[in-house]
């Protein structure tokens, strides 16, 4: 007689088990390692990372990729299989079995991470993070007036997860403020003299493609757009390449250095005359993870122009993200754009603070 074995009754995949060096025992599944660090997750202790120097044996029955120290992550398919470390030796089984020693051992990593992260193409919607800002100000007295300001930041790195070397990085952002304040005469006139109106207009967009070359030097191709009525600069366009490099990186912190050759278009209001220059961007940008979720960011450049001295600008910004509810968070941001040869009349400085509600959309 055949009987049919209920779904329930099917044999459990089999579990990961640690073997601590003081014989303890820890069962669970094994997610990566990165060099002599274990990442492991337990029903009884959540997710964890150890040492290897704290780690008699570990068995595995996922499937595994092993990558060396000094290795070049290529896009080509690797052995995989179950993993075992002992003896301060990491072994995964199968088709071509490896053995690394643990003190060159870069990554392991399970094989559909591998085959995503590192084989995977892409398509260009995809792999996208980032956030969007609002914030609004109306004055309801007297004067009258309101003041919008809308932000979007995106990125996308390739690979997606952070303990893989970069492949590739785009960058987007976008930030307009615009604003607009009617202040009436008082005492009025006989005729009626017209209210007096005040505009505020700065928007900035600026876009940015990495290719590395290591996990630390990179080509960049870049382009930025920036209009400020409050410096008669009706529109300035920036197209350009060059390198950059990450000086100081780690889980909380990381901070780059760029430069490039780019040509510059600026175009003013009437009367002052437009540019057409050759120029380089010297810049930096710091990122930091503050406790309780806050992140701080910062960046910097100066902006000479090599056939005209005497047509440099500079900005810099830097803003605080605080949580507040699940995606939702507050902005704290400022801008300071310095133009040295604004339009006939306008001022060279440009400064504005701005606070506004965030969603990450993802």
């Amino acid at each position: 007689m055949l009987l049919a074995t209920p779904a329930h009754a099917q044999t459990k995949p089999q579990t990961d088990i640690i073997v601590f060096t003081n014989g303890d025992q820890l069962t669970g599944t094994l997610e990566r390692e990165v060099g002599d660090s274990v990442v492991f997750k337990s029903d009884m202790a959540g997710e964890i990372t150890v040492s290897t120097s704290k780690i008699k044996e570990l068995r595995s029955n996922g499937q595994f990729v092993l990558l060396e120290k000094g290795e070049m992550v290529k896009r080509t398919k690797r052995s995989s299989g179950k993993l075992q470390y002992a003896d301060n030796n990491v072994t995964i089984s199968g088709a071509t079995p490896q053995t690394v020693p643990i003190k060159n051992l870069a990554y392991a990593i399970d094989s559909a991470t591998f085959n995503k992260e590192v084989l995977a193409n892409p398509t260009p919607l995809q792999g996208w993070a980032g956030a969007i800002t609002g914030g609004a100000t109306l004055v309801r007295a007297t004067d009258y007036g309101e003041t919008f300001t809308l932000g979007l930041g995106l990125i996308r790195a390739i690979p997606t997860v952070s303990f893989l070397p970069p492949r590739t990085r785009s960058t987007v952002n976008v930030l307009e403020t615009y604003g607009k304040l009617t202040s009436p005469v008082i005492p009025q006139t006989t005729p009626p003299t017209p209210a007096a109106m005040t505009k505020t207009s700065i928007f900035h967009a600026d876009a940015e493609h990495d290719k590395y070359f290591t996990s630390r030097l990179y080509a960049l191709a870049n382009t930025a757009f920036d209009h400020n009525f409050s410096q008669g600069l009706n529109l300035q366009q920036i197209y350009g390449g060059g390198i950059g490099y990450t000086v100081l990186q780690s889980p909380v912190q990381q901070l780059d250095v760029k430069m490039d050759v780019h040509y510059e278009r600026q175009n003013f209001v009437a009367p002052t005359p437009n540019d057409n220059l050759i120029g380089s961007i010297f810049g930096e940008t710091y990122h930091r993870s503050l406790p309780r979720k806050i992140v701080f960011t910062e960046n910097g450049s100066f902006i000479p122009a090599w056939n005209n001295t005497n047509a440099y600008s500079a900005i810099f910004g830097a803003g605080l993200v605080l949580p507040t509810y699940k995606r939702l968070s507050v902005n704290l941001n400022m801008q300071d754009n310095y133009l040295n040869n604004p339009a006939v009349g306008y001022n060279k400085n440009s400064f504005q603070f701005v606070t506004g509600v965030s969603y990450t959309l993802k």
